[in-house]
This record gives C-alpha cells, structure tokens and sequence, in this order.
C-alpha cells in the first residue's frame, strides 16, 4: 500500500498531538539552541518566523534574540495567503488560533531566511503542512527563494515521496534531537 500525502499528514498530526509534555520544555529549549546557532552564523538578515500554534516547536525564544540584531517578520493573513510584516507587538489572535501581528502598509517582498513549521516532511525535503498551502504560494510569489529552516518538534519524516511538485523544501530541518541539511 503506498503512502499518501493525506496519510502521512494525518499520521504526523497525531504523533505531535500525543508528545508528552513533560518534556516539551526541554525539546524547545534544545531547539531554540540549535535554531539560534545557526541564525547567528548569517549575519544582518532578514529573517521570516512564524507565530507557534500550541503543538509546534515554540520558537519565541530565538525570534525575541534575532529581533535584536536582524530585520525579523511574521506572517500576515491575506485571502488564501499571506503578506510579511515586521514583527511587533501587541499580537492579535485571528483565524485558526494564529496570533499575527498588525497590519503594515510597506510591501516587504525580500528575506534572507524563512523558518517554516513542518508537520511532515518527505524524502526531497519538501514540506507536509495543514493542507491550505499558504506558505507554498507565498514562496510562489517570491523572486528569490529564501534559506529555508523546517521547524519540527518531534521528527516526522518518510522515506517515500508524498509530496506535490508544488510544495516547498528545506535546505535544512531541524528537530531537537535532528538537523539534516540539503546536499
């Protein structure tokens, strides 16, 4: 029986709902370092976080340090994408639980990175997400194809080629026990 794309997400959706949380604090932890010592070896970037939701790697850690010395965005919701904008606070929590912050008049179009959560992600490195496809037509819109650090909280990877053409890859994923770098 082969793998489906559904399937899969379905199968890593419910092995992140049922991590334990009595160390969930310390998977962050250890990945807020490793996440950070590699965004520390680029320096002066722009740099595209997203917000986590309750089951993804908390990464707030490293966007509240990078905001101090690089140009850090989040994602803004539009249509069935979104638009970047600086981060900055309060944040607002809009659709599906996600807290963004405010909306911004600049059209900020150019990063250097983008750290993208990842529910799965296949053997060509590409991306398993919720199934809106936001971030593969954000990426579609781009000129040029930032770094791209998949985010996990616990890996969640096969060996088999899920993916559509469509969807957007990794030059690194980064789990608290995992990094795997593109080739």
């Amino acid at each position: 029986m082969t793998l489906t794309k559904a399937k899969f997400r379905e199968n890593c959706l419910k092995k992140l709902k049922q991590q334990p949380k009595h160390n969930q604090l310390y998977k962050n932890l250890m990945l807020n370092q490793k996440l950070l010592k590699e965004l520390k070896k680029r320096k002066n970037c722009s740099i595209l976080f997203y917000y986590p939701l309750g089951f993804e790697a908390d990464i707030r850690k490293t966007l509240l340090k990078m905001r101090q010395i690089s140009n850090v965005y989040v994602p803004f919701m539009q249509q069935q994408s979104f638009k970047m904008v600086p981060f900055r606070l309060p944040l607002k929590k809009k659709k599906f639980g996600i807290f963004e912050a405010g909306n911004t008049i600049r059209n900020i179009n150019k990063i250097d990175i983008a750290i993208v959560p990842a529910i799965g992600v296949d053997t060509n490195l590409q991306r398993v997400g919720f199934g809106k496809g936001m971030y593969d037509r954000f990426f579609a819109k781009l000129k040029k194809k930032p770094y791209t650090i998949f985010i996990q909280p616990e890996i969640c990877y096969t060996k088999e080629k899920v993916c559509d053409s469509y969807d957007i890859s990794c030059d690194m994923l980064l789990t608290p026990k995992t990094k795997i770098v593109k080739k």
